[in-house]
């Protein structure tokens, strides 16, 4: 009975953070990708003062997490906690072209999310990178191997190489999307596991990246 009372006031907690039209707008946003505070308010165009008051709300809810950027480490990045809104159904879609993934080297995150999202929708998709490296990381074909992800065996391609007007980009790296000039239509803060260089930090990545491509798919139909 206790547990099912906590559950309740969880519940319940959730929806009061949620009563607010400016705090729903930012889940709303966050349903689909990750923003910085100053994105936010910019899309918003609330004081900064009146944005800390909602996001320490939100936060307090349970229903988001900040994380701190690994391009520029001054910056953080607004999302959504896995399993937030279960049970909640978040209102924005979007429709496409074609997905492009982008992430700094084109050897890891951006591949997998390619690789997933031909799994997961009907909608074209492609990867690149702001610089690309000489190959895939073997770390990222291992784990996609591991999960039976076909990958496509292909070389790491520059942004410019890929990239048309009508593309919806993904962001999936801190350092992409803040290296691009033109906003991306989605930013998704993915640790870069190259860097750690563990078996732990690529499957986390392609868990991460498995969970955003589900969110995603159903909600993005092909234009």
């Amino acid at each position: 009975m206790n547990t099912d009372r906590l559950d309740l006031a969880e519940r319940a907690a959730r929806h009061a953070a949620l009563s607010d039209p400016a705090r729903l707008d930012v889940v709303d946003r966050l349903s689909l990708g990750d923003l910085s505070p100053t994105e936010l308010q910019q899309a918003l165009g609330v004081t900064s003062n009146l944005l800390a008051h909602h996001l320490g709300v939100l936060e307090h809810a349970g229903l988001i997490e900040r994380r701190r950027s690994e391009g520029d480490r001054r910056r953080t990045y607004v999302h959504l906690v896995p399993g937030a809104l279960t049970g909640l159904l978040p209102g924005r879609t979007a429709t496409a072209r074609r997905v492009v993934f982008v992430c700094s080297a084109n050897s890891a995150r951006s591949q997998l999310a390619a690789a997933l999202w031909r799994l997961a929708s009907d909608v074209p998709t492609a990867s690149a990178g702001t610089q690309p490296a000489d190959r895939i990381a073997p770390s990222a074909l291992a784990v996609a191997k591991r999960h039976g992800i076909p990958m496509l065996a292909t070389s790491p391609l520059a942004l410019d190489q890929v990239l048309a007007d009508s593309d919806f980009v993904i962001t999936v790296c801190d350092n992409a999307h803040e290296e691009l000039e033109r906003r991306p239509a989605l930013h998704w803060s993915i640790p870069d596991p190259v860097r750690a260089g563990t078996e732990r930090a690529f499957e986390d990545a392609l868990a991460d990246l498995t969970r955003r491509v589900g969110d995603l798919a159903p909600r993005l139909t092909a234009a």
